[in-house]
């Protein structure tokens, strides 16, 4: 019987999450789907120094706002959560195993001892590098005899515990997106596996947690690529043969292609990196989010499958459940794949479009009354109907639709000078007049009525529309002039053509 897939998002607490992240989270929960599998949330805490507050909950708000639901792990409900966040673990066991099979080792050498090694090999031009060429002219159990190592570590003298690298080993491991890989572990350095504050580095926890969780696929960044050969060498020195299956993602590159995107490059050309808005604790500072910038999870989720996977057809919309099921990591391509601003906003509209007009008016509500206006839904929603074609946001609606709410405060010069006539202000009283007279205040009534005006008076259509628009809406932008008369109403059109007279005359 095949055994069951099992995968792991894996994110530090370090920060917000980057979209980077979050497609490696969207890319194992599609594998994980489409395999009846299990995918698991896990929290890699073990750096105290850089772990930021609030960063967890971050992660898990985030995940939930794109509904990428963990089977197991942090923020499930019903799990033992410790057992899914490394700072609640223990791994020291662990660590002394591999030092009593002689494939790790105390080391002492203090952090300022280090980098006088690595200013001293820099000024002869060379790297320093803890590893088979260093080692034995260190400060570590490998140099020391076992009793003075005892005696330092019972001293109290803070250590770490490094891998010992095996020398001129060939390290073959075949990873699913990049083929056949192979290392050798001359370039490697002895990696801190246990550090002195008692806790253990990112290399030790994840392969300890990868095996006791049975994972059965690695699916993550390549920028753990280099990380991969030490990896490896753990699975062997543990003794652990049944290893998971490797496949690391390209990175998202900026706009331009050029390099990893970068919160600086959101700044710079204007769009989020984060799913949500972020705050820093420390700073204060707040980087805007896809959320809280009117972006739709599906959108988004939409937008992130297509960065580094194909599935080899022209549909370019699919569903949370129809990505599960055409995803396969055979069609991730080895590339970066370049990020697109405008592709991102052309997913919004998309979905912005398959949402109803009330849906869309109960989006809108918050940010109208903060404007101070309190419209009904249904108001709201006969608006959305009239220019949700030209939106891409929720927000946008304000900038294609604000006179709906708000009478003109000040009226298009440009358009003043083209379309208001000396005899201009003497036929918008007629059309106020019969406007006024209308029985039934509809875009269909209305436009029949003006028409029969237009002919009775023996007028060009535009020497009344183009004016009258301009009273009723400030300038030359908007639907259809009916339509928008039938929506403000008989009260308030009357009202705007004359203010505007009033102001125009």
């Amino acid at each position: 019987m095949a055994q069951k897939v099992r995968v792991r998002f894996a994110p530090s607490p370090t920060g917000p999450l980057h979209i980077g992240g979050v497609r490696t989270a969207l890319f194992n929960y599609l594998f994980a789907s489409k395999r009846k599998g299990d995918f698991i949330l896990r929290i890699e805490d073990t750096d105290r120094v850089r772990r930021v507050r609030n960063a967890e909950k971050y992660i898990i708000e985030s995940l939930k706002w794109l509904q990428i639901y963990p089977n197991e792990g942090i923020g499930k409900k019903g799990r033992v959560l410790n057992f899914y966040r490394q700072s609640s673990r223990h791994y020291k066991s662990y660590a002394n195993y591999l030092i009593r099979k002689n494939v790790a080792y105390y080391a002492f050498d203090s952090s300022e001892e280090l980098d006088l090694l690595r200013k001293q090999y820099e000024s002869e031009g060379k790297i320093f590098q803890y590893d088979s060429t260093t080692r034995y002219s260190l400060k570590n159990s490998l140099v020391l005899s076992k009793k003075e190592s005892d005696y330092l570590r019972k001293s109290g003298q803070p250590y770490v515990i490094r891998f010992k690298i095996p020398v001129h080993e060939k390290v073959i491991v075949t990873d699913i997106i990049r083929g056949k890989l192979v290392f050798d572990s001359f370039t490697l350095d002895d990696k801190v596996l246990f550090k002195s504050d008692g806790l253990p580095t990112y290399h030790l926890a994840n392969v300890v947690d990868d095996h006791k969780m049975e994972i059965t696929h690695v699916i993550r960044g390549e920028e753990w690529l280099p990380s991969l050969p030490l990896h490896i060498l753990l699975y062997k020195a543990f003794g652990w043969e049944k290893k998971p299956r490797f496949a690391h993602l390209p990175l998202i590159l900026k706009p331009g292609g050029q390099g990893k995107l970068s919160k600086r490059d959101g700044d710079k050309l204007g769009f989020p990196v984060f799913p949500l808005q972020w705050t820093d604790p420390v700073t204060g500072e707040v980087s805007g989010g896809y959320r809280e910038s009117g972006y739709f999870p599906e959108a988004m989720i939409n937008m992130l499958a297509f960065l580094g996977w194909n599935p080899g057809t022209e549909q370019e919309l699919y569903t949370l459940e129809e990505l599960a099921e055409a995803f396969s990591l055979d069609r991730v391509g080895k590339s970066g794949s370049r990020f697109d601003p405008e592709k991102a906003r052309w997913y919004n509209q998309q979905y912005l479009k398959t949402k109803t007009d009330k849906e869309i008016a109960e989006i809108c509500i918050p940010f109208l009354e903060k404007r101070g206006i309190r419209k009904d839904t249904d108001f709201i929603a006969s608006i959305i109907g009239l220019v949700k074609e030209r939106m891409v946001f929720p927000q946008d609606l304000w900038e294609q639709a604000s006179y709906f709410f708000n009478a003109p405060a000040e009226y298009d010069r440009q358009m003043q000078q083209k379309v208001w006539k000396e005899d201009t202000p003497a036929i918008m009283m007629l059309v106020k007049d019969v406007l006024q007279g209308a029985e039934d205040f509809t875009a269909v009534s209305l436009e029949a009525i003006i028409k029969n005006f237009v002919d009775a008076k023996d007028l060009v259509f535009g020497k009344v529309m183009a004016p009258l628009r301009l009273l009723i809406v400030g300038s030359g932008m908007g639907p259809h002039l009916f339509d928008i008369l039938e929506i403000i109403g008989r009260d308030e059109t009357d009202k705007r053509i004359e203010t505007g007279l009033a102001k125009l005359c």
